[in-house]
């Protein structure tokens, strides 16, 4: 993909079927005039068009930034489209209607079109090294060097400098039609390179999420890091745990259900920004690195990108399901050893314990935590098919996700057992009724497992009778 991208680029910015671009150098910005540029227009969202437009007749400079300029630039669909201006948040609430102010650590406006959203941000500025205490309320640090507040306003230039990446800091105008670079975001898209704006460690204590930026464009454009962008990352993994959990699981669910869930992940591992995310599945890590756990995760991010190329969907409470499914295990085992409790009951202790921690690094909403527990409890019924279970368990809302974390479950640890289940679940789904229930059948040499009944425990002579609920003492 780099390959194609980096030449896609070569002709994009340097033409060479013609002459070099001619581009125009005015205070150390990188004029790309309409000639020399491929973004027309109509590939650019019509209410984006019109947010840009109206800003230019308020009188208001205003440009399209970001993303969308870069992947235009790169022959892709953006996926959204950000607008920056001079007008202030306040002015654009007043210019548009359909408008919303976003946002308290960053203010920015939203103008509604239906359902679509234009993110409209007014021109960072950069901060004075000592603030005065009124401005506070603008602009405030936490002691390790995070930003809390950032509502300072500034120029285009400053914009510039403020924005994290180089190639995200690119600015189409519609008043002329230009591509302005003022941070060589154009040279690092040609040469495929991810570069932090500024001084990277500084950059990153004001952001810390940041570092999973740097991470999820370079496996998103298969683009490789700057040394120096790539440097402080490991030895900054840490700052994560300072991002609320609420942001961390929007971040996460960017890494990975974007289509690139596996080679971001190795790169997670690499800059060692995976276990602030995922604690309790590194903590059962090894050195080889080939634990059914780690090849769990490795087929559950290939297989959901493959699914997101297909345009299939994806449902974030099955790749949690699967990720966590080994943890649970552990925890499970480790509980119904060391209380005596019945594998059940420990079973769903350890359910509580894995996602009260996974909860704690990133805040998965109780929808999909709900939904994870479903498919984990069906991983237990799913052997007991006799009699009407087998049609009962297929009526269950998440029966076709319990079976596909079996099918991963089969194939990670080619567990025969497991294969042969996998196996008779799959005819059996699509299996006209008659040959169900001779499936069903044949089931006489498989035994349904006998529930474990409890026996009253052995009094000690001497011990006191023991109270509780069901106790008539």
């Amino acid at each position: 993909m780099f390959t194609r991208v980096a030449n896609f680029c070569r002709k994009v910015l340097n033409r060479e079927d013609e002459a070099p671009i001619e581009v125009e150098e005015v205070r150390h910005m990188t004029i790309i005039p309409r000639d020399r540029h491929t973004i027309s227009r109509k590939d650019i969202s019509e209410n984006a068009l019109k947010v840009l437009y109206r800003l230019n007749k308020a009188g208001y400079e205003a440009y399209l930034v970001g993303g969308g300029v870069r992947d235009l630039l790169l022959g892709k669909k953006p996926k959204d489209f950000d607008v920056t201006t001079n007008a202030t948040p306040e002015q654009m609430r007043k210019l548009f209607r359909n408008c919303r102010l976003v946002g308290r650590r960053f203010r920015l406006a939203h103008v509604m079109f239906g359902p679509e959203v234009i993110e409209v941000a007014t021109f960072r500025g950069h901060h004075q090294a000592e603030e005065e205490p009124e401005d506070r309320n603008n602009s405030q640090r936490g002691q390790n060097g995070m930003l809390l507040r950032d509502n300072i306003f500034g120029s285009i230039e400053d914009d510039a400098q403020r924005r994290d990446l180089t190639i995200n800091s690119l600015y189409y105008s519609v008043a002329d039609f230009t591509v302005r670079d003022y941070v060589g975001g154009l040279n690092d898209l040609q040469q495929g390179i991810i570069r932090m704006i500024g001084d990277p460690e500084t950059r990153y204590r004001e952001d810390p999420v940041r570092m999973l930026r740097v991470v999820r464009f370079a496996a998103k454009l298969d683009m490789r890091v700057a040394e120096e962008t790539a440097e402080p990352i490991p030895r900054l993994a840490t700052l994560l745990q300072d991002i609320p959990p609420a942001r961390l699981f929007e971040e996460t669910l960017k890494l990975l259900q974007a289509g690139y869930g596996y080679s971001t992940y190795l790169q997670l591992r690499e800059y060692q920004l995976f276990q602030p995310l995922f604690p309790i599945i590194t903590r059962y890590f090894t050195e080889q690195g080939d634990s059914p756990m780690e090849r769990m995760v490795i087929q559950v991010l290939k297989n959901t990108d493959s699914r997101i190329h297909n345009q299939m969907r994806v449902n974030p409470a099955f790749l949690f399901a699967a990720m966590f499914w080994y943890p649970q295990l552990e925890v499970a085992q480790k509980i119904a050893q060391e209380s005596g409790l019945a594998y059940y009951d420990a079973f769903a202790l350890a359910m509580n314990d894995v996602l009260d921690e996974a909860c704690r690094a990133l805040a998965i909403p109780k929808r999909i935590t709900t939904l994870v527990r479903d498919i984990w409890q069906l991983q237990l019924r799913l052997s007991r098919r006799h009699g009407k279970r087998a049609w009962k368990l297929m009526e269950h809302p998440k029966f076709r996700a319990s079976y596909d974390l079996l099918a991963l479950r089969a194939e990670v640890e080619n567990n025969q057992e497991l294969l042969r289940l996998t196996t008779w679940w799959s005819e059996f789904q699509v299996a006209a009724p008659p040959q169900q229930k001779t499936m069903l059948n044949t089931l006489g040499d498989d035994p349904v497992p006998r529930r474990r009944t409890r026996r009253p425990r052995k009094r000690t002579p001497g011990a006191a009778p023991r109270r509780d609920g069901n106790s008539n003492a």
